[in-house]
């Protein structure tokens, strides 16, 4: 009769950033038994954390750290192994080149504090809106968003690290018809999507974690790729809500190509339908 894997034998993994895609991966880690780490910039959230097992901590990530922040981010990294570093760039005026800032303190305190490995989260944003396959080292600076954020990956790209870039982000609680619902005129109607669902982020992310993989930068997206057309107004559909009209004449788009992570971790998506993947959100 195979034993539980006991918590000891397992690496001590800290989320930073318990929103939408962090809470539940947490939550997913402790059930592994993993024992996690969680980081909030809610006080309130504080009490959800600690009442589903998750060792909580107040942190406000800034350009220029306050000293609580920093200190708070010193003991959050004692005896951690492993970082899952989950927070996304802001989308306001001055965001975009604040987030290498805001991450080069995270990479400091980790290297501090002997982070043996870091697994962030970041995005396929980064890869030019070409009608073609992107592959992981297609990736390059389109616009200055992307090139902050390829700055922030690079803080992490090493031996010991992992990047993962998810696609476009879908599921409960985040629901595409609420995307383009009502618009119109809306250009590429014929590019693909791009979508991963949250349950795959999630398998995804404890099966590199699971494997070790290490030192890698992986593409995580479903194998679907429908027309923006086709999937906008399926999702919108599906919500009672206005679908999008798309101007014609329009092409262009990438496609993501998840096969490397796909072969690497042999994860089985569960949701590689992304039309299908909408009675799921």
């Amino acid at each position: 009769m195979t034993q539980p894997v006991s918590s000891a034998s397992l690496l001590t993994v800290a989320v930073l950033g318990c929103g939408w895609l962090g809470l539940p991966l947490a939550q997913a880690l402790m059930a592994a038994g993993y024992p996690v780490r969680g980081t909030t910039t809610t006080p309130s959230q504080l009490l959800t954390l600690r009442d589903i097992g998750i060792q909580p901590f107040l942190l406000r990530l800034a350009p220029t750290l306050l000293t609580t922040d920093a200190d708070t981010l010193r003991v959050l990294l004692q005896g951690v192994e492993v970082l899952l570093l989950n927070v996304p760039p802001g989308r306001g005026p001055g965001q975009p080149e604040a987030y290498p800032v805001m991450l080069s303190h995270v990479a400091e305190a980790a290297a501090e504090a002997g982070v043996a490995h870091v697994l962030l989260v970041s995005s396929t944003g980064v890869y030019p809106d070409e009608a073609r396959p992107m592959h992981e080292d297609d990736a390059q600076a389109s616009t200055e968003a992307d090139s902050h954020l390829l700055r922030a990956e690079a803080l992490f790209q090493g031996p010991t690290n992992t990047v993962v870039r998810m696609a476009g982000l879908m599921g409960p609680g985040r629901q595409p018809g609420r995307f383009l619902a009502g618009r119109t005129g809306v250009a590429h109607g014929e590019a693909p999507v791009n979508m991963v669902h949250l349950q795959d982020c999630i398998g995804l992310l404890l099966k590199v974690l699971e494997l070790e993989l290490w030192g890698l930068t992986l593409n995580g997206c479903a194998a679907s790729h429908p027309s923006r057309r086709t999937f906008f107004t399926a999702a919108a559909t599906q919500l009672g809500l206005e679908p999008p009209t798309f101007a014609e004449g329009t092409s262009g788009g990438k496609q993501v190509d998840s096969s490397v992570i796909r072969q690497l971790t042999q994860y089985q998506f569960r949701h590689d339908d992304v039309v299908a993947a909408l009675s799921y959100c």
